[in-house]
């Protein structure tokens, strides 16, 4: 089972309400694309459903376990939110198998394979700081699918892409979608929405306006 259930669900900050009474239910198997203006609450709800932040009230499950009471973070997830930043004086395959021995779930191969599917020479020399935006970019895809997640938290995935990368990008999703996983991402692009979710939630200042 593959399920995120969100259950009225509100984020308080220094006294203001950025997330307001969110009920979701998501599923493995499904894009869901989040869209909104900024500051509509799109990262926080990330965020939220990554255990990075906690609720002020209401519950996240993670296939029936309660973030930040019966588990800390979902067991199995990959997240890319905002702009990814790594360290500088590391090859884009050092950054990866640091972040790996977290959970040491992934070696080698699974780290080039993930390399490889973004587009990045695993065998490449240059240390991130000599890396592009765009290559960062997609290094930082690489680090939320290299394990294979149950869950994949892509936000603004195709930026500082060109044209290829982002259809490089298009098929990953597409892929991570039909291995199972739950794939929630948000963009600025109203390709990416349009084109990969099989449902579109709209926010607007920390609430959920409309669902498609």
């Amino acid at each position: 089972m593959k399920k995120i259930e969100v259950r009225n669900v509100s984020k308080t900050i220094q006294g203001q309400k950025v997330l307001s009474q969110i009920n979701l239910i998501l599923e493995g198997g499904n894009v869901y694309g989040v869209h909104g203006y900024n500051g509509s609450g799109k990262t926080m709800l990330f965020r939220m459903i990554s255990g990075l932040i906690k609720p002020t009230e209401g519950t996240v499950l993670i296939d029936g376990e309660q973030l930040h009471k019966d588990i800390d973070f979902p067991r199995s997830i990959g997240v890319l939110i905002e702009n990814p930043s790594f360290w500088e004086n590391y090859t884009g395959k050092e950054v990866l198998k640091t972040l790996a021995k977290i959970q040491n779930k992934v070696g080698d191969k699974e780290i080039s394979e993930a390399m490889n599917r973004v587009g990045l020479n695993p065998d490449d020399s240059r240390v991130v700081k000599k890396y592009s935006l765009g290559m960062r970019q997609k290094l930082g895809i690489a680090q939320a699918i290299m394990e294979k997640p149950d869950i994949l938290i892509l936000d603004e995935p195709t930026n500082a892409l060109d044209e290829g990368s982002v259809k490089l990008v298009h098929e990953i999703i597409r892929e991570e979608k039909a291995r199972g996983s739950i794939v929630v991402i948000c963009s600025h692009n109203k390709a990416d929405i349009e084109d990969l979710s099989d449902y579109k939630i709209k926010m607007e200042s920390g609430k959920i306006i409309e669902r498609g």
